[in-house]
């Protein structure tokens, strides 16, 4: 493929003899016309289904470029046909998606292909008018960029519940990210006036951004999950007259119809056992995260009251009998960062990992869950994570290529991809063997070993300039 684009290149740049015949004139307008009239081909003299085989084995890396070769090619490049001819040849790449906020609250994804270590920035979501409601009582503003600006849900509702007018003061914030079907999508958010029920989709194959169905609730600072190749959304809060109101809705969004189908409502049974009436009307319940688990959706919740935030296990739904159960104890218990969601767990071939930042950089530990023995333990004691700024997410957790992987942002502004080849390096790492193993303890926090240490290694590193780490996906098409 790349010797027939130098090719091409090579004899445009190539001036023609003067000593041509009439009759090869005529041959090569002929073909020119049969080519581009009668039968216009993506590569000529071969059918467009050998082509099409051709363009998937081609990096996606290079197919912002291969889209200026012809109108022919573009359209060939942002075509689902060529995307499930990937899929068929077992071609299709996993990209690692990073959102960043820099100054001013602009936020920007980046996409990083593993393999070749190159970088590309995503086109910016476009502007985004209030809805209805927001529009009656706002209608000069408009929003920019939907997306999470990164801010603490507890330090968000601390702060808006200890002032009056902190709701119609405070900046767009608090969507949701998910990842389904090969597209990006960021959901809801809250921003002066009301929550939204928006939902934007990022298609990669078209490398832009679109509005897709509205969730049926406004929301923000719900959470998501993938099952089945649906998208789930759970809680987060909205704004009723009396200020914030936790939502216990959840609906589930299929991207092959684009409906959104109502489901039951979250229990929140630990709400509902307080000891006084007093304590249930004044601790508010809210999911603080959801990750997808062993065919079912793991949701950790806690109750608020500013300024306090109480960690009160969980619930999990099953698709199978369409309902919730408390979550087991040691599950919810020991789940670790509960305060910022499930942003630091991940499932990678089938183990669920958390990062346990603990107080300081230098005891940044993995665990990984052990589902008989319902307790988390420690696979890796020490992360090597570099001086950070003082940010609220100085660090991201991933699953990519079926390995695990911590994005971290320094003091320089330097963004590192570090990935970990758990599986390979314990390979006893399993439900049936964890409390054997070794290297996995409970809740121990021993020094890291060289061992450890040699466990990861850089992948890719960028400098953004002055940003903070705000979510991460990935997508493989």
């Amino acid at each position: 493929m790349g010797a027939f684009l130098s090719l091409n290149n090579s004899r445009a740049g190539t001036s023609e003899p003067l000593d041509v015949s009439q009759n090869g004139t005529c041959k090569r307008q002929k073909l020119s016309s049969c080519l581009s009239e009668e039968n216009p081909r993506l590569i000529p003299s071969l059918p467009d289904e050998i082509s099409y085989q051709i363009l998937a084995r081609i990096p996606r890396i290079n197919y912002l470029n291969v889209r200026l070769v012809s109108r022919a090619w573009k359209a060939a490049i942002m075509s689902t046909e060529l995307f499930n001819t990937r899929k068929e040849l077992g071609t299709t790449e996993e990209w690692l998606y990073i959102l960043t906020k820099v100054e001013g609250d602009k936020l920007l994804w980046y996409a990083l292909d593993p393999l070749s270590r190159r970088w590309q920035r995503l086109p910016q979501m476009p502007n985004v008018a209030f809805e209805a409601e927001s529009r009656k009582r706002l209608a000069s503003l408009r929003m920019w960029n939907v997306v999470d600006s990164g801010i603490k849900i507890a330090d968000a509702i601390r702060g808006w519940l200890g002032r009056k007018d902190a709701l119609d003061r405070m900046p767009f914030c608090g969507c949701a990210i998910g990842a389904v079907d090969g597209c990006l999508y960021v959901l809801g958010g809250f921003s002066r006036a009301s929550a939204l029920s928006c939902v934007w989709q990022y298609n990669p194959v078209l490398n832009s951004w679109n509005e897709v169905s509205s969730m049926s609730t406004g929301r923000a600072y719900c959470k998501t999950g993938i099952l089945n190749n649906k998208l789930y959304v759970v809680g987060g809060v909205t704004r009723g007259h009396g200020g914030l109101t936790p939502l216990k809705s959840a609906e589930v969004f299929d991207p092959y119809t684009g409906i959104w189908s109502q489901l039951p409502s979250m229990p929140f049974s630990k709400a509902q056992i307080l000891p006084t009436a007093f304590l249930a009307d004044l601790l508010k319940p809210i999911a603080t995260g959801m990750t997808s688990y062993r065919g079912r959706l793991f949701v950790p919740q806690s109750l608020y009251c500013w300024p306090f935030f109480v960690d009160v296990g969980g619930e999990v739904y099953d698709p199978d009998v369409n309902s919730w159960v408390e979550m087991p104890a040691g599950m919810g218990d020991g789940w670790p960062a509960r305060q910022a969601g499930t942003k630091l767990s991940v499932t990678v071939d089938g183990e669920l990992y958390a990062l346990d930042p603990s107080n300081s950089p230098e005891s940044v530990r993995i665990k990984v869950y052990d589902y008989q023995d319902d307790a988390w333990k420690v696979v890796v004691g020490e992360v090597p994570i570099p001086d950070f700024t003082d940010s609220d997410f100085p660090y991201l957790l991933s699953g990519l290529l079926g390995k695990l992987h911590v994005i971290t942002k320094d003091a320089n502004n330097n963004i590192s991809v570090l990935q970990a080849d758990v599986q390979n390096h314990f390979p006893s790492l399993s439900s049936a063997s964890l409390d054997s193993s070794p290297s996995a303890h409970p809740e121990s926090a021993e020094p890291a070993t060289a061992f450890e240490t040699d466990l990861w290694r850089v992948i890719a590193t960028r400098t953004t300039g002055s940003s903070e780490l705000v979510s991460c996906q990935a997508l493989n098409i």
